[in-house]
């Protein structure tokens, strides 16, 4: 999604204004470069590279390791920063980590760095159309800098202080998640029982049931097409930061808890790496559960 969302920001950008890009694979920036961006081999050599009063540098990466990655090391970004600058953590990450990163590089910089987070929805498909819905934690000032920078990628949102945007992220996951279950559930009940699926979905995006998920996703649904997109077993490491997060404020999640334990098994089973629309061929490969039997595991 990173590529899609620096091209907005590539093409928004004030006269004057330069983007500097890096890669774990040169390749993925290879059509911003020939757009204007900057390339860089190194996150060192980017952040070097960024002057001015302020510089927002973006991190979309998988997850915090990755993020912390990028910016330790030798030819880390910290390593080559030499002034002020925000640092935009678009990724979807564990709140109470995003907290500690932030007070370890604050720390490591004596204050002259700081950490927003700003995870994204909308999929690929969203960073494409520049219609991303955009997650802001952080104090005030970082925010409005962050969203002014963000704004051509979709609609920023300043949600709160620092890890509210993952919190919201969580709690969008879950939404997603759940969503996306209650597809490929109906679609293998509606084929099975002799439904066109194509033709239910198209009528239901008009009801009640209708949704983005289902929009977006009808398709595949209809098709039996799980090719990668937006992996499956993300949403383990999504759901279990809403599970910590639900720990920690004392709140009961029925629905969350067997989530997580279908995209689980889901994984485990080798479907994965798919699309999350690949939950359609998990629950049509599990066997019907007497009530009795159902009621059973879940006391």
């Amino acid at each position: 999604m990173g590529a899609p969302m620096a091209a907005h920001l590539l093409a928004a950008r004030p006269a004057g204004a330069k983007l500097h890009v890096t890669a774990r694979r040169p390749a993925s920036a290879q059509a911003l470069v020939e757009a204007g961006a900057r390339w860089h081999p190194t996150a060192r050599e980017l952040g070097a590279a960024c002057r001015g009063p302020r510089p927002t540098l973006v991190l979309m990466v998988p997850d915090l390791p990755d993020v912390t990655a990028v910016l330790d090391g030798a030819d880390g970004l910290l390593a080559g920063l030499t002034g002020p600058a925000l640092i935009v953590v678009c990724s979807t990450v564990s709140p109470a980590g995003l907290r500690a990163l932030d007070e370890d590089v604050r720390s490591r910089t004596d204050g002259r760095v700081r950490v927003i987070d700003a995870p994204v929805s909308g999929g690929e498909e969203g960073a494409r159309a520049g219609t991303l819905s955009v997650m802001v934690g952080g104090h005030d000032d970082d925010a409005a800098q962050a969203c002014a920078v963000l704004r051509p990628t979709g609609t920023p949102v300043h949600l709160g202080p620092l890890g509210a945007g993952q919190i919201a992220k969580a709690c969008n996951q879950m939404i997603v998640a759940a969503t996306v279950l209650a597809l490929g559930e109906a679609s293998v009940l509606a084929e099975r029982a002799g439904l066109d699926v194509g033709a239910l979905f198209d009528l239901l995006g008009g009801g009640y049931a209708g949704s983005r998920m289902l929009e977006v996703k009808k398709r595949r649904f209809a098709e039996h097409d799980h090719s990668p997109s937006g992996a499956a077993k993300f949403l383990i490491k999504d759901l279990g930061f809403a599970t910590d997060e639900a720990v920690r404020t004392g709140t009961a999640t029925p629905q969350l808890d067997v989530l997580r334990s279908v995209f689980t098994d889901l994984t485990a089973a080798g479907l994965g790496d798919q699309d999350t629309s690949v939950v359609q061929a998990f629950v049509g490969s599990l066997a019907r559960i007497a009530p009795a039997e159902a009621l059973g595991r879940h006391s």
